[in-house]
């Protein structure tokens, strides 16, 4: 099936749209432009991204950023829009420092036919007595929806880790929501 935009008709199934994540996204032009020794992808809203990227002098000369932003706009996801800023904007944007993620989602998140299927199923092989399920995909937002199953009861902090691998596991430039339901 044809690869589409998510700037399509609700009515295309999320399987048949382009997941570009932002492991993926930063392994791709990390390959692309050795020199980068610095890149960092980060969702700014629906459909933005910002790559922030230095070299080994711990620079963004102006000819990469521009040669950046020109593979971004043709190589990449072609639903988002990207800006390109020097590495040095993370902390002044607010980007959250990265954190270790477990291997499953670090492999997970780097092939490039993952869909909300293959996400669950990763995340369920994580998930200890919970059981996550792919409820919808909302065109206007561009979020994707979860739900979460469990038994038990979470603390916030098993919460954040859920959030935190699956928006590892979405595009670039969409969002997820879930909702934790209690099995009965």
């Amino acid at each position: 099936m044809k690869a589409q935009s998510l700037l399509t008709p609700a009515s295309i199934p999320m399987e048949a749209i382009k997941l570009g994540t932002r492991l993926l996204i930063e392994q791709l032009i990390k390959r692309h432009y050795p020199r980068l020794r610095y890149v960092r992808a980060h969702t700014t809203g629906r459909n933005t991204a910002t790559l922030y990227a230095w070299n080994e002098d711990l620079e963004l000369p102006a000819a990469d950023a521009a040669e950046l932003k020109r593979f971004a706009a043709g190589h990449l996801a072609p639903y988002v829009c990207y800006r390109v800023k020097a590495y040095s904007k993370l902390q002044e944007d607010l980007v959250p420092r990265e954190r270790e993620l477990p291997e499953p989602i670090m492999q997970a998140a780097t092939n490039r036919i993952l869909n909300p299927s293959g996400i669950a199923a990763v995340m369920n092989g994580l998930l200890e007595k919970q059981v996550l399920t792919f409820r919808k995909y909302d065109y206007c937002s561009n979020t994707i929806h979860f739900e979460v199953r469990t038994a038990k009861e979470r603390s916030e902090i098993e919460e954040e880790l859920v959030q935190r691998c699956l928006s590892e596991l979405i595009p670039l430039g969409a969002r997820c929501e879930l909702v934790y339901c209690a099995e009965e």
